[in-house]
């Protein structure tokens, strides 16, 4: 009996330490204009994403001004959709993908913010 109980244990911690950890990805540039602005290229964003199963939970901040977060899960082929409030009651749309060797995000509004997600 002693001996079920302590392989049981044994399963477990096993089974628990195969756990995926969370994956950070990373992303830093400047944007790109969209009808009607003519600043965005002089914008320095930051994203940062951490998938940890399927849920993804991102923050992004724009150089000078407060952090903004988004959340969702992977959807199909690791693909992220959603989206983010922004200061004045703004949204910003949240585009992207996890993927080995193809990670990579999009937000979209009143500046686009885009490139490959690097791992962190």
């Amino acid at each position: 009996m002693l001996r079920v109980i302590a392989g049981a244990v044994a399963f477990l911690l096993v089974a628990g330490a195969a756990q995926a950890e969370p994956v950070v990805y990373s992303w830093t540039g400047f944007g790109e204009n969209v009808p009607g602005s003519s600043k965005c290229a002089t914008y320095k964003m930051t994203i940062n994403v951490t998938v940890d199963g399927d849920s993804v939970k991102g923050k992004f901040q724009q150089e000078g001004r407060p952090e903004r977060s988004f959340e969702t899960t992977l959807g199909k082929n690791g693909a992220i959709k959603t989206a983010a409030m922004v200061g004045g009651g703004g949204m910003m749309d949240v585009i992207g993908q996890i993927k080995d060797g193809e990670s990579k995000i999009k937000l979209d509004g009143y500046c686009r913010f885009e490139g490959p997600l690097t791992k962190k």
